[in-house]
């Protein structure tokens, strides 16, 4: 597609290729959208030397001009929307409805840390006469950060926003698989005059990257948007130099749907819901459970409209889901239903990869699924829902905890009383109540248990990127 971006690294304020390089392919066609360069050690010792530099500046820049500089990159992104879109829809898939507002998402995030820029306080200890504590906050160093691939612009500008905001330095590894949004949020920083070296962006083999730059000794902070699994290999890699770490990890998020609930709009929302994406989302709505007086009606109504999503190329018309945005994921997804199906679980629709051409999964509901299926304990990273009955709701939150992770969680009622013991009761970062919406740019995000630690976003978004310095002085020597 003609905008789609030419693919480089971008290191000390300079734009690079290497000899090697890999293809990045449309998962809706298979074709090759372009070759994307490899970091090699060379490389990865020039990133870590450049934000350094970029460190020392950046570090140094008054809070409004750091904010400025954030504002005016995300103006210019804002304004190149579509050509932003396009690229995200021809390396992920999705539709560019979708993509569209990912863009503006990305944005936000940008705009809501820029103002914490200037909002980063410290505080004053009342104290003896002749004494004068107070708590200083400082930006903690240069960043390791690593994004994925299922939000190609948003994503990174999590990890970039917070870094930035705060007046770290930070080095990108960008999904290998989608790194256009990436690429385009470097552009916006170039043009808006960020200094040399404050942002870095590397694309290679994750484990060798992340395996040179998290021990070195200038690397303050790893911060990760992953799965579970890698988040502790980084974890463990990090606790060998005492580095800290914030890590956004896996989910498998609960709805709980009460039965004084409007069960069509429930399960309306919630089948629309589930298949954004192609279901890629680590927030995304999985495992419904529905009282049981309301349950077959839920189950008609979601199994109808999960059946009549359309299912196409992301930048055709009217498409509401496309491909899953690799290769990997459908044998997985396959799995997965093959495994409920021969445990008892009910087919309702869906189950098997769609066409021979891309990567296309049907959007696929199971019904009635024993705890014993594999998919009730591992998140299924693509469009499977799974519909049980419960006979109450302390029977629904035990289910909702039945899992190692607590990323995000769901609930439909109006119940005062329901609402009450489910914010309580359900182990979750992220509740939301008659709204499957987990997170905005102003509200804290991040997971409880296996889904991770730290927080991103809100008030509480800079806080793992700065460090808190004890100050006291005495008028007298002691």
């Amino acid at each position: 597609m003609s905008t789609y971006p030419e693919l480089k690294l971008f290191i000390g304020g300079e734009w690079r290729k290497t000899p090697e390089d890999l293809p990045v392919l449309n998962p809706a066609t298979e074709e090759e959208l372009g070759r994307l360069p490899h970091a090699r050690v060379s490389d990865l010792e020039d990133a870590l030397g450049a934000a350094q530099d970029g460190f020392e500046i950046w570090r140094k820049t008054p809070p409004r001009t750091r904010s400025d500089i954030i504002l005016k990159a995300a103006a210019i992104m804002r304004a190149r929307q579509e050509e932003i879109a396009q690229s995200i829809t021809a390396e992920h898939g999705k539709p560019l409805k979708q993509a569209r507002l990912e863009v503006i998402r990305g944005a936000e995030f940008f705009e809501w840390d820029a103002a914490e820029a200037m909002r980063v306080y410290g505080r004053v200890i009342p104290s003896a006469p002749g004494t004068k504590i107070a708590v200083h906050h400082h930006p903690i160093g240069v960043v390791a950060a690593f994004s994925p691939w299922n939000f190609p612009m948003s994503q990174p500008a999590r990890k970039i926003a917070g870094a930035l905001a705060s007046g770290c330095a930070i080095i990108l590894k960008a999904a290998e698989e989608t790194p256009a949004g990436a690429i385009h949020i470097v552009r916006a920083f170039e043009e808006a005059g960020l200094p040399k070296g404050v942002l870095n962006l590397v694309f290679g083999t994750p484990s060798e990257i992340s395996e040179y730059l998290i021990p070195q000794p200038s690397v303050r902070l790893v911060a990760l948007t992953g799965s579970t699994i890698v988040g502790r290999q980084l974890t463990a890699l990090a606790a060998q130099s005492d580095t800290p770490v914030l890590m956004e990890l896996g989910g498998h998020a609960p709805v709980i749907v009460c039965e004084d609930t409007d069960v069509k709009r429930a399960a309306l929302s919630g089948a629309v819901r589930k298949m954004r994406n192609a279901g890629q989302v680590c927030t995304s709505p999985t495992r419904f459970f529905v009282h049981e007086s309301i349950y077959d009606s839920f189950a008609d109504t979601f199994t109808e409209r999960a059946a009549a999503t359309v299912v196409g190329n992301g930048i055709d018309d009217g498409v509401e889901m496309g491909p899953t945005a690799n290769d990997r994921r459908v044998p997985v997804l396959t799995d997965l239903v093959e495994d409920a199906v021969a445990k008892g679980a009910e087919l309702r629709t869906g189950g098997a990869r769609r066409g021979n051409k891309g990567y296309f999964f049907e959007p696929t509901v199971l019904a009635n699924v024993p705890d014993t299926a594999q998919i009730m304990q591992t998140e299924p990273f693509g469009p499977i829902a799974v519909l049980n009955p419960v006979r109450d709701l302390d029977e629904a939150i035990a289910k909702a905890n039945s899992v190692p992770y607590g990323l995000a969680g769901y609930a439909f009622t109006n119940r005062a009383d329901y609402i009450d013991r489910m914010i309580d009761g359900v182990e979750v970062g992220n509740f939301s109540i008659n709204t499957l919406e987990a997170s905005l740019p102003e509200t804290p995000f991040g997971g409880v248990k296996s889904s991770g630690y730290g927080r991103e976003g809100g008030t509480e978004g800079l806080e793992s990127y700065l460090t808190k310095r004890n100050v006291w002085y005495s008028s007298e020597i002691a």
